[in-house]
């Protein structure tokens, strides 16, 4: 739907005809996709789909973030407004084409299968070369996710922005969202000898061998010197990123399924993201953002706001190769 007299379009997530930028909408109203893109199962000449992973059965407290996907894209109309985004000094969608791929089925009267569906999807996405960008869901949707990407790329860097290790060690293979990383590495998904765990602020009798970045050398850190850890730590291999938003102090991110108390602030999280531009990220998510215990919407606004930084992250990395 159109205005006649300056042409702001309504509703573009269904009305636009291409992945590329169109002319802003009020913030108000009309479908929600992630920063209005274009919703599409089409991913042929696209670089960056997002998807969501509507799923909370392996929460260990409190549930309820089937519901973030769907606040994610709510609170990120606030910033999808035409122009440069800050601090970057760009607009991502000038360049990058991105849709929303909607989200993925998630049948819970088939609880056993689940994993190994969104699996299975998410390879399909991959098999296009889109980057993924994708919104749980508790944490447990990032072993698939992973699973997915190290099929295509080999053993990847893990680069985990967390309250919590999620790599509590159990006999067998049952996965929760604070064990799927221990079995992830177990299984040579992720290379544990190059991943960071940054903002861990709960205690682990092992780090299976990832360095841990605690909340207080956070504090303790300026962004840049974490940054250089990480890679580091890293190296130029390809390098998986979770963002759990629990990693955000409750002050910043009250929306979430197990709150520790003496965590980042969404400053310190931006700013470290900014400085990854030499990092090989091959895929990203962010997950546990959970609507039912914030009713100002602030943690899904905080989401919507690191989405949007991945999306300039991956702009800049891919002119960062160029020069």
């Amino acid at each position: 739907m159109t205005n006649p007299d300056n042409d702001i379009l309504v509703d573009q997530a269904l009305a636009s005809k291409n992945a590329m930028p169109a002319a802003s909408e009020p913030t108000f109203s009309g479908v929600c996709s992630l920063f209005r893109r274009r919703f599409s199962k089409d991913l042929s000449a696209v670089d960056i789909a997002t998807l969501g992973v509507p799923y909370d059965l392996s929460v260990t407290n409190r549930p309820g973030t089937r519901f973030g996907p769907r606040a994610i894209r709510e609170a990120s109309s606030n910033l999808s407004w035409m122009g440069a985004a800050w601090p970057w000094g760009f607009d991502p969608f000038e360049s990058l084409t991105m849709v929303d791929y909607g989200d993925l089925l998630i049948d819970h009267g088939y609880p056993q299968s689940i994993l190994d569906n969104v699996f299975e999807e998410v390879k399909t996405v991959l098999e296009s070369n889109a980057f993924l960008l994708s919104m749980g869901g508790d944490h447990s949707v990032s072993y698939p996710l992973i699973r997915a990407h190290a099929e295509k790329y080999g053993p990847v860097a893990l680069v985990q922005f967390d309250a919590h290790s999620d790599t509590w060690e159990e006999p067998d293979k049952r996965i929760d969202h604070g064990t799927m990383f221990y079995h992830a590495i177990q299984e040579g998904f992720i290379d544990s000898k190059r991943s960071v765990q940054i903002g861990i602020r709960t205690l682990n009798d092992s780090s299976h061998g990832c360095t841990i970045l605690d909340a207080a050398y956070v504090h303790q850190h300026r962004s840049e010197d974490i940054a250089k850890k990480i890679h580091e730590v890293t190296g130029d291999g390809p390098t998986y990123v979770t963002l759990d938003i629990d990693a955000l102090d409750p002050a910043y991110a009250p929306g979430t399924g197990t709150p520790v108390c003496g965590g980042l602030s969404t400053w310190q999280l931006q700013s470290i993201l900014r400085l990854m531009q030499n990092i090989n990220i091959v895929g990203m998510d962010l997950v546990e953002v959970s609507p039912p215990y914030d009713h100002a919407g602030i943690t899904a606004l905080a989401a919507s706001t690191l989405l949007m930084d991945c999306i300039c992250l991956r702009k800049a990395r891919l002119d960062y190769l160029a020069s």
